[in-house]
C-alpha cells in the first residue's frame, strides 16, 4: 500500500480522525502517533476515547508515562515516552499492555522503535505552517502489515464520508 497523506484543518477534524480510528480498531492494534510538540498527538487520542466509550478525560500520559482506560468498549492503553530515561522500559510491561485484548497508543515511539513488533500503524503529525496557532495538520499514514493496511482503508472511507 502507499503512504496515505491527510489534511486536517481543525482540533475537531483531528478527534474526527481519532474517532475513526476507534471505530475500526481492533483487539491487540498498535498505533504510533509522532508529532512535535503541541502537533496533536493527545486531541486525536481524545477522540479516540471518545469513541470507545471513555467518559473520564483523556489527558496526556506525559509525567505518568501510560494511562490505561480499560472500561472502554476496547480497552485503551496510552503511552507517551517522550520523558522517558534512556530508552529504559524497566517499568512499563510492554509487553504485557501489547498482550491484552485492546488497543496501544504511543506518542513519542521513536525512542523505543526497536522493543516494538514488526507490525503497527504509524501515524507522522506535521503543522501545514509553522504558526503555533495553526490548526492545520497533515497526517502521513505509514501502515506495517496487512492488517494496518486494511485499517487505513477503513479509517480514510469512514472519514471522508
Amino acid at each position: 500500500m502507499n503512504r496515505m497523506k491527510l489534511e486536517v484543518n481543525s482540533a475537531d477534524d483531528m478527534q474526527r480522525l481519532g474517532a475513526a480510528l476507534a471505530n475500526n480498531a481492533q483487539a491487540h492494534d498498535l498505533l504510533l502517533l509522532n508529532g512535535d510538540l503541541g502537533a496533536g498527538k493527545t486531541t486525536m487520542t481524545q477522540g479516540l476515547g471518545r469513541a470507545l466509550g471513555v467518559r473520564r478525560p483523556v489527558k496526556s500520559p506525559t509525567f505518568t508515562i501510560v494511562r490505561e482506560y480499560r472500561e472502554a468498549k476496547l480497552p485503551l492503553f496510552h503511552m507517551d515516552f517522550y520523558r522517558l530515561e534512556s530508552d529504559d522500559l524497566s517499568s512499563i510491561d510492554l509487553n504485557g499492555y501489547l498482550a491484552e485484548p485492546g488497543l496501544v497508543v504511543i506518542e513519542w515511539p521513536q525512542l523505543i522503535m526497536k522493543d516494538l513488533p514488526d507490525e503497527y500503524l504509524q501515524l507522522i503529525i506535521t503543522r501545514v505552517d509553522n504558526s503555533w496557532n495553526s490548526t492545520k495538520r497533515v497526517v502521513d499514514f505509514q501502515p506495517h502489515g496487512k492488517r494496518n493496511e486494511e485499517w487505513v482503508k477503513a479509517v480514510l472511507a469512514e472519514y471522508n464520508r
